[in-house]
């Protein structure tokens, strides 16, 4: 058990079968000729040099796929977690200098120690708080900011590095006078080859193609201009020993950056893994998948890895690809490691513009249409919250968008479960299966005692909710004069110090006026901690019922009988003569 803890990949490494391996090698070749662009167009969208991306998409699956709990997802870099380290970073150094590479390995350090933290300390139910709302509003943003940065390469139209959104919009539109129609060719005649490939040839690598295609025109147009700039040539070698800098100062700097980027990263690699899951059926397990992510940072930042995550897009298709073991990520990055050694010098033909066709498509897919036009047609509230985040991504900084979606997905849970649904409950006279069943009085009209209210509590009673449920109380006994009031607890999954004191004060009102709070159904952890808190010793233990049928019998007892007497509902058994 502690081996497994400490080596989760002993689990999943029983499953290995000679078929299991073969069908694990047929994913990893497929992941690896995916991942080879990818990677060299995420680590420019982050500033880096191309081979960046693929240091990072050889190191991150290896070591997440050890120490994560997820069978299929493989991780690497992504285009949102590489645009917010470019936005974290870019304010300290230039892009592409050592000094932003040494920045950007710490701050790839710094976001593993946090998220590692975070699996320790098993805080992995955090992610649960998060609405996939703000992930969707942030990576649509995210996927338009992209889009605007790669027009100047697409154009050739000069922007200044650092512009914000519209000042990039600006400049463009200010410089689309001296547009370059032949970088404008090549980045259309990739972008259209990458779309039509996936489109006629959906088994093909169509990013891969749409280079090679955009490569051979740059080639040609090599006669016509100069001004057709190229990737470089990517070392072919595989990832050396890096540093990062441990200056405090360093350090302090990068400290809430690092913050926001570790919080996307296992907000994305839950997601992920947790949508993969309900298809393979399994189990993901939050806490080991935060270890899994903060490990792979970690170690990455000593192999020349920046910031990675689960990506949709590779675990999706490795799913889809019938790998079984977390192998197949192990094989992909194996893989691809091979492939650059043998093909990395090629890169250097690359023109930057069909790069940046490349980018546009990679961006376009990150907008999840289907699921923004069901939030905006059906959801009030999470359509604030997707359209804040959105423009707060366009907007705001990066990091800032990313903590204002968590606090407005927080205030969305809080302002959900904060006025929980309260019925009031009346005993149906019409029998099922020879027993008589209390039901919500809006389902069926039913007529009540006029003595005793009878209400159900359908969420948690704690410190958010008790001004709403002391409300309810109060209209119960003020306006319509009963004081006595059966809660059926049945819904109510904990209760915490703040509810129990607002409990006992209505209660102790209600024995002011000759009544009293009397509870049935409640949870057995519930109960163990209302019993704790001395909460049942101060209301009194004898107004706590495990059955409907014993309540009633026992607060029968305590009406007024002269009201009984004249009472046309005569509900319950008792009252019948």
């Amino acid at each position: 058990m502690i081996f497994t803890r400490l080596f989760p990949f002993l689990t999943w490494f029983k499953l290995v079968t000679k078929a299991s391996l073969k069908a694990d090698l047929i994913a990893g070749l497929t992941g690896a000729v995916i991942v080879l662009p990818q990677g060299v167009a995420f680590a420019t969208i982050a500033g880096l040099p191309p081979e960046y991306g693929l240091y990072t998409a050889m190191v991150t699956p290896i070591v997440a796929a050890l120490f994560g709990s997820s069978l299929h997802l493989v991780s690497g870099p992504t285009t949102a977690i590489s645009i917010v380290v470019f936005s974290a970073i870019s304010h300290y150094a230039e892009p592409g200098s050592d000094e932003f590479v040494s920045l950007a390995l710490t701050l790839t350090f710094l976001a593993g120690v946090y998220q590692l933290a975070f699996g320790l300390a098993r805080l992995g139910a955090m992610v649960n708080f998060v609405s996939h709302t703000v992930v969707i509003g942030f990576t649509a943003g995210a996927a338009i900011l992209i889009a605007s940065s790669q027009l100047q390469h697409i154009t050739g139209i000069f922007v200044p590095k650092g512009e914000s959104f519209l000042h990039t919009l600006l400049d463009l539109y200010q410089g689309a006078g001296s547009a370059n129609f032949y970088l404008i060719t090549i980045g259309l005649v990739t972008l259209i080859t990458t779309i039509l490939v996936k489109k006629f040839f959906p088994k093909l690598p169509n990013l891969l193609l749409g280079m090679v295609v955009g490569s051979i025109l740059a080639l040609y147009f090599k006669e016509f201009t100069v001004d057709i700039k190229l990737v470089g040539e990517i070392p072919a070698h595989l990832p050396p020993l890096s540093m990062p800098n441990f200056s405090f100062a360093t350090i302090k700097m990068l400290a809430p950056e690092a913050f926001a980027v570790a919080l996307l990263g296992l907000i994305e690699a839950v997601s992920i893994s947790r949508a993969v899951a309900t298809k393979s059926n399994q189990r993901i397990h939050a806490n080991q998948e935060f270890i899994g992510q903060g490990m792979s940072n970690v170690v990455g930042s000593f192999l020349s890895s920046y910031a990675g995550s689960g990506s949709f897009t590779r675990s999706g298709l490795n799913y889809a690809s019938g790998a079984k073991t977390p192998l197949s990520a192990i094989f992909a990055a194996i893989i691809l490691m091979l492939i650059v050694l043998l093909v990395a010098p090629l890169m250097g033909y690359l023109p930057i513009a069909a790069m940046a066709g490349v980018i546009l498509v990679v961006a376009y897919n990150l907008i999840d249409f289907h699921h923004i036009r069901e939030t905006l047609s059906f959801s009030i509230e999470e359509s604030a919250v997707l359209i804040t985040t959105f423009l707060a991504t366009l907007f705001l900084e990066l990091e800032f968008a990313i903590y204002l979606g968590v606090l407005l997905s927080l205030v969305l849970f809080l302002g959900k479960t904060s006025t929980p649904s309260i019925p009031t409950l009346s005993l149906d006279k019409t029998q099922t299966n020879g027993k008589k069943k209390l039901i919500d009085i809006n389902e069926k009209p039913l007529k009540q005692c006029p003595q005793l209210k009878i209400i159900r509590i359908d969420m948690s009673i704690y410190f958010g909710s008790v001004n709403h449920i002391q409300k309810r109380i109060a209209t119960i006994s003020e306006n319509e004069r009963i004081n006595h009031i059966l809660i059926v607890a049945s819904g109510i999954n904990f209760i915490d110090l703040a509810g129990t004191e607002a409990l006992i004060a209505e209660n102790n009102r209600l024995v002011k006026n000759g009544g009293c709070l009397y509870f049935v159904g409640l949870k057995p952890s519930v109960y163990e901690f209302a019993a704790k808190s001395h909460f049942i010793q101060q209301v009194g233990i004898s107004r706590f019922f495990d059955t409907k049928k014993h309540a009633i019998e026992h607060i029968y007892k305590k009406l007024d009988r002269e009201i009984c007497a004249t009472c046309p509902a005569l509900i319950f058994d008792e009252c019948q003569p």
